[in-house]
């Protein structure tokens, strides 16, 4: 974790003015968010007073839940967090963020922004510690089109205190931001005689967003499932690995009448889907 300081060259009384604007009427001099993010964490210098740092903490990104994201997905994700001054809480910023330096843009490989700055509210019983809430609303249709990679993402939090001067932490929290998945199944044939064979296929695929279509995942574990006729649970049969395309297919012998389907279990970039059940008749 990186913890910086710096100060802003404003007047007190200009300085306040300018860092409550609201988000509307900056918006014509904000750049994308990674030029935001890198210009607000390029200053190094140090507060030319031991007043204002901010320190932030208890971050939670959507509740502790993976974002999930599929190719036109639209999300509003909200960010909790306290932001603690001895100088007060003027304005805040808050980003997720890929890269190695968030000072530097080439180095920054995948950036979102808020649309309106954090709000937040100063404690009843605390004197400078304020609850913020930022809120990010994601289109994966076009804020993830060639801007990062599914993964884990960085909370950069930064913040102007009362006296202008100003504070950030560039690795506050992380969370995961994952493609949606889809999986099918069919099982064959329909009837089938007992303890002949049954074969199951289907497909995997998950969200490109670069693209905006869903593509072939292979080489993902899958689960081929079944549940019995009357039952509510799903037992696992055996683990199948997709091949090209995300195909997936195996066999396995028909007992009772029931139904077959795949589940795909979660990785660090791909959120987890189960396929509809296919029932089969066994007779």
């Amino acid at each position: 974790m990186r913890i910086r300081a710096l100060s802003v060259a404003l007047p007190g009384a200009i300085a306040l003015s300018a860092l409550c604007l609201p988000a509307a009427a900056q918006a014509a001099e904000r750049p994308g968010a990674a030029a935001r993010l890198g210009s607000f964490a390029a200053h190094g210098v140090q507060p030319r007073t031991s007043l204002g740092n901010i320190s932030f903490s208890k971050a939670v990104i959507n509740g502790g839940k993976d974002i999930v994201l599929g190719t036109t997905t639209k999300k509003s994700v909200t960010v909790t967090y306290t932001a603690t001054s001895s100088s007060g809480v003027a304005l805040t910023e808050a980003f997720l963020w890929q890269g190695t330096d968030s000072s530097n843009t080439d180095t920054i490989t995948g950036s979102l922004g808020t649309d309106d700055d954090p709000t937040c509210a100063e404690s009843t019983t605390r004197t400078g510690v304020y609850a913020c809430t930022a809120v990010f609303h994601i289109n994966a249709a076009s804020d993830l089109k060639n801007n990062g990679v599914a993964g884990t993402w960085k909370l950069f939090l930064g913040g102007y205190d009362l006296y202008a001067n100003a504070s950030y932490d560039d690795d506050v929290a992380t969370t995961r931001i994952k493609k949606a998945s889809q999986l099918t199944a069919d099982a064959t044939p329909e009837p089938v005689k007992k303890g002949k064979a049954i074969t199951v296929t289907g497909s995997l695929k998950r969200a490109n967003w670069n693209n905006g279509i869903y593509t072939g995942y292979a080489g993902q574990e899958a689960l081929l499932q079944y549940r019995k006729k009357g039952s509510n649970t799903y037992a696992t049969l055996k683990k199948v690995t997709s091949g090209s395309g995300g195909a997936l297919k195996t066999t396995t012998t028909a007992t009772a009448d029931g139904y077959y389907r795949f589940s795909f279990v979660t990785n660090t970039t791909t959120a987890a889907s189960t396929a509809a059940g296919d029932y089969v008749d066994v007779r």
